[in-house]
């Protein structure tokens, strides 16, 4: 069973033509609106409220056969696991069967999503020793494996109901040091700026034994203002690409995680992540 990335619904924008080294023919210029938004003003907050709407997921479920979060061009390949940033990436694996995707952000932690640990039929938290974290996993094999000991999830985050997004983060402390100095990826703060170049990079249901990724995405802006913001991009990915992280390359030719990847639309490249800054505050204020 596929733990991935929730689905709900929003219209097809279509792929944008732009790689990663800049804009290129259909990507939206500043502010957003571009062909298939809704129109100027708010495209970015009218999207998230498709996006996010509570319930509608349950109210329209998605087929096993339909590949939400892709659109109609689907940019992925698979990338080597032993390059940056890639070797920082891992799947994370429910004893249940369920799996997502995590990046290793300390020796023994690892970020990936709140809902990837929620037990399907009895809607509560998983027990630690039954996730498990495989570095670099390619077909049966890995860099690198541990068992967590510990849970955390964002505060107000509730297992049932699998809300709020903005919460919707958890680390796992592994009983095994995987995150050597090199392999730790480094949250960003402050967050980005709008047509930031992404990669987003996942283990997911398609081809859930190896690391497919789009490399040529960007990151749009936030949902609304507050701490209830999401991240908004327009990267492709679908099912198990929950708990991925938006990784942001910084000047001095390191990478940084600017989200973790929480939901994606239906028909369309287009998803919301938890903001980095966000967690990486609530982290320092833990006891």
């Amino acid at each position: 069973r596929d733990l991935g990335s929730r689905d709900l619904g929003s219209r097809d924008l279509g792929r944008r033509g732009a790689g990663a080294g800049g804009p290129g023919p259909g990507y939206p210029g500043p502010g957003y609106p571009g062909p298939g938004y809704p129109g100027p003003g708010c495209p970015l907050r009218l999207l998230a409220a498709l996006l996010l709407l509570p319930g509608l997921a349950a109210a329209q479920p998605i087929p096993r056969s339909v590949l939400p979060g892709l659109g109609r061009a689907d940019p992925r390949q698979p990338v080597d696991r032993a390059a940056a940033p890639w070797r920082s990436l891992g799947r994370v694996q429910l004893e249940t069967g369920g799996r997502c995707t995590g990046a290793l952000i300390g020796p023994r932690l690892v970020l990936t999503a709140a809902h990837c640990l929620v037990a399907q039929r009895t809607g509560v938290l998983v027990q630690p020793g039954t996730v498990h974290f495989m570095l670099g996993y390619d077909r049966g094999t890995h860099l690198g494996h541990g068992r967590a000991v510990a849970l955390r999830i964002g505060a107000g985050y509730d297992p049932a109901t699998r809300s709020p997004g903005s919460a919707d983060w958890a680390v796992l402390t592994l009983d095994t040091a995987l995150g050597t100095p090199e392999r730790v990826l480094p949250l960003a703060e402050p967050l980005p700026a709008p047509r930031t170049p992404l990669l987003l990079g996942g283990y997911q249901q398609d081809r859930p034994e190896v690391l497919l990724a789009d490399r040529g995405c960007r990151l749009l802006g936030l949902s609304a203002a507050g701490p209830a913001a999401m991240l908004l991009h327009d990267c492709a990915a679908t099912r198990g690409a929950s708990g991925a992280p938006l990784l942001v390359q910084k000047q001095d030719g390191g990478w940084t995680i600017a989200g973790v990847v929480s939901s994606v639309a239906v028909t369309m490249a287009f998803g919301a992540a938890v903001p980095a800054p966000a967690i990486a505050a609530a982290l320092r204020s833990a006891p």
